[in-house]
């Protein structure tokens, strides 16, 4: 527990709470139905490992730069809202630990620091929990890559990871786009299926992405007035009120909020996020055609509903948070790897699960011959 005078920095319970009593209410289901959602669901996940490994070629005996899955991979977890909400609560809790321990340091030595510890720890709970609510009902399904050890989980199963898919937001979108469920249910575990196959066939994956998280937490600015002032430049940025000749206009307040430092390794992380939504999305319309008929229908809805969003609020709330971004990660990502597929087969793609050094950059995302490039004239003693 990251306290002070134990009070914690975060109130990760009132964040759960806040976000459980804010979120909306799912779709209206019957019990039957709930439990038949939830039944197929597992099947589909079930079958959709050996679609994806078939495809990617990512778990197959003596794939390029990888072993086969690991045994004990935990099973899929089929939740509702607040099951989603808790599970994320529990992954930030886990993630965000050195960061607050070095502001727990920090304040220690602050006069008054117990106190402000309290109101803070209150006041980034309600923030948190209000975020969270946002989220909850458009999450469709998540790999937990940061997920804590569970007790509940079965002996012998890693820890590493985990599949989430959020049952009451697969009924809603199926719904709302009208197309048939068994194939969208399938569709949808196919992606998340496949960011599993990603982590569990790439060992080296998660420590990989944590470390540059880890970096770029690390980097935060932690003085409250150096905080402020950032806040107050991103709030004016996104206001209109810039001061004349800023450039920052078009960004968000994630991308405000930061250091030199953290830019740069935000462009990494950017790079790779794009890389991992990219393939998930490359390989459910790959394998879609083979098992899932109505799959040229999905896609075309589905991505009409990704661009335009769900109202003005929305587009602000997405705007704000940097989340517009992920949309482009999922299109550019994907644009990506269909490329460097063409050009050099899904064997010479796959040399990008090598190592750190054969990750896509940000900008070889936008120009995949220049990676094809790089990683293939190496591999094959080029200059």
């Amino acid at each position: 527990m990251t306290s002070i005078g134990g009070v914690e920095m975060v109130d990760w319970n009132l964040a759960v709470a806040t976000a459980t009593r804010l979120v909306r209410p799912g779709p209206e289901v019957t019990r039957d139905e709930a439990r038949a959602v939830v039944a197929e669901l597992r099947r589909h996940a079930k079958s959709s490992e050996e679609h994806v490994r078939s495809f990617t070629r990512l778990a197959e005996p003596g794939a390029e730069g990888h072993d086969e899955s690991p045994a004990g991979v935990p099973p899929v977890l089929v939740v509702d809202r607040a099951g989603w909400i808790k599970a994320n609560v529990a992954g930030f809790r886990e993630l965000l630990k050195p960061l607050l321990e070095k502001m727990q340091d920090r304040r220690a030595g602050t006069p008054g620091g117990t106190v402000l510890g309290a109101v803070g720890g209150k006041v980034t709970g309600v923030e948190l929990g209000m975020l969270l609510s946002f989220l909850a009902s458009r999450v469709l399904g998540q790999y937990e890559t940061f997920a804590p050890a569970t007790r509940d989980l079965p002996a012998g199963t890693s820890s590493g990871g985990r599949l989430l898919l959020v049952a009451p937001n697969i009924v809603h979108v199926e719904r709302e786009l009208d197309v048939q469920p068994h194939d969208f249910r399938l569709w949808v575990c196919l992606h998340e299926e496949t960011h599993r196959t990603q982590f569990t066939a790439v060992p080296w994956l998660r420590d990989h992405i944590e470390g540059e998280i880890q970096s770029f937490l690390g980097e935060t600015e932690i003085d409250p007035s150096t905080l402020f002032e950032r806040l107050r430049e991103a709030v004016q940025s996104l206001s209109g009120n810039r001061p004349e000749g800023a450039e920052d206009g078009g960004r968000s307040i994630v991308e405000l909020v930061q250091t030199p430092a953290q830019r740069e390794i935000l462009a990494r992380l950017t790079a790779v996020m794009s890389l991992l939504e990219g393939h998930a999305d490359y390989v459910m319309d790959g394998v879609g055609p083979q098992v899932v008929p109505s799959v040229a229908e999905i896609r075309e809805k589905f991505q009409k509903r990704r661009a335009t969003g769900a109202g003005r609020l929305d587009q602000a709330l997405r705007k704000l948070l940097g989340l517009d971004a992920k949309l482009r990660q999922y299109r550019d990502g994907e644009r990506f790897v269909r490329a460097v597929v063409e050009e050099v087969g899904m064997a010479g793609f796959n040399r990008v699960w090598t190592s750190p050094n054969t990750l896509p950059t940000k900008s070889e995302i936008a120009r995949p011959a220049d990676w094809v490039a790089r990683v293939h004239s190496k591999s094959e003693g080029g200059p």
